[in-house]
């Protein structure tokens, strides 16, 4: 999924549209900024579930799983999402945030007060799209996107927690576990690969996992794999042979085994309900 018209886009949604993006997770290819202005979410980024709440900013990076859970009847999020194009020629190595690579959560909670100035830098936002003719353009976006990442940025560093400092080596080992995952699922579909790059064993691996995340390292890699999947199957007209080949698997009746013992149905199946 990306941005559908040229840049940059702006916008609002309540919460009974946003539930309608719920069916399915999808692959995020631009960047979003988005703050909750009121009501309740919950959603799963990448292979995480979390919980959002009013006064709560989101930022999602380029290549995010995102599935939509739920949305409170009054929710209403308001949006600007930067396409892969523009943040491939305005970022450094595609990234929206300065500290994205040691971030802990795709998620910030601000103040009210500063929510209500978020709100109005909004308004003068659509004010000055709207505008005839518009007083938006890539370049001034620019400027909006620089001053929308320093602000996640501080944001960020002022909440507690919020940056990755792991208590002990238990927890450091979960986290580089999983943004392996994310970053090979596609080509490793077995945890010994993962322990061979982390140059740890097998069982410690597999223990360490297990006491952290509460799941096994294999259900972590399945989840990867399955979340892709089906992304791919319900937003992309590719044939089943080739989303198994962009997920590694060399055998197509495998891969629609695989997938039909962990969703219950056949990816035509899936792709047609």
């Amino acid at each position: 999924m990306d941005c559908p018209y040229g840049d940059y886009m702006i916008g609002d949604a309540s919460g009974k549209l946003m539930n309608e993006y719920g069916r399915y997770p999808c692959k995020i290819k631009c960047g979003v900024y988005a703050l909750l202005v009121r009501g309740t979410a919950h959603a799963t980024i990448n292979v995480t579930e979390y919980d959002f709440k009013a006064n709560d900013i989101l930022l999602l990076e380029p290549g995010s799983f995102l599935l939509i859970r739920e949305f409170s009847e009054d929710a209403l999020v308001y949006w600007v999402v930067f396409s892969s194009k523009f943040l491939e020629k305005h970022t450094v190595n595609n990234r929206m945030s300065h500290s994205t690579l040691q971030l802990h959560t795709p998620k910030v909670s601000t103040t009210e007060n500063h929510t209500q100035v978020l709100i109005a830098m909004y308004n003068t936002l659509i004010m000055a799209l709207n505008a005839e003719p518009s007083m938006l353009d890539t370049d001034k976006m620019v400027h909006v996107f620089n001053l929308l990442r320093t602000s996640f940025d501080k944001f960020a560093h002022e909440q507690e927690g919020y940056l990755v400092k792991p208590l002990d080596r238990k927890t450091e080992i979960y986290q580089e576990y999983c943004q392996l995952v994310l970053a090979h699922y596609h080509e490793w579909h077995h945890v010994s690969q993962y322990a061979d790059a982390m140059r740890l064993t097998l069982p410690h691996l597999c223990s360490t996992i297990k006491s952290v995340g509460e799941r096994t390292a294999g259900d972590i890699i399945i989840e990867a794999i399955i979340t892709d999947a089906k992304s791919q199957l319900k937003i992309t007209n590719l044939q089943v042979k080739e989303i198994a080949l962009n997920l590694g698997f060399d055998n197509v009746a495998f891969f629609n085994r695989f997938f039909k013992s962990h969703v219950g149905v056949t990816p035509k199946a899936y792709r047609n309900g």
